[in-house]
């Protein structure tokens, strides 16, 4: 059975959490969308009830939606973040750059 009184029972102490407890929580909970996503999208694709199809694909984006909040959310909570997503940001455009032919990429500026 579900226990939904203590979301995480055993590895969150009965105290408020720190904010480096906080962070891995937000990992969590960003990887937890991030499957979601991919469950809903993956169960849309595989039938073919157009409600459910529409249903699941929409509820899908909305899960990437939370994604992006927790995402901005430790870009707030952890200084480190933001810095790291950049970085490999820029890391994905120096590639695609090399490839530019074949990809159109939005705002993707090569020198």
């Amino acid at each position: 059975m579900a226990e939904f009184i203590k979301p995480f029972p055993g590895l969150i102490p009965d105290r408020p959490m720190t904010k480096h407890e906080l962070v891995r929580a937000i990992r969590m909970d960003l990887a937890a969308e991030l499957e979601a996503t991919h469950l809903y999208t993956a169960h849309a694709e595989a039938t073919d009830d157009k409600l459910a199809k529409m249903i699941l694909q929409s509820i899908a984006e909305e899960e990437q939606v939370h994604a992006g909040e927790f995402m901005r959310l430790l870009e707030i909570l952890d200084p480190r973040e933001k810095p790291a997503v950049d970085a490999g940001r820029e890391e994905v455009n120096k590639i695609a750059c090399q490839l530019v032919g074949s990809y159109d990429i939005k705002g993707l500026k090569c020198q």
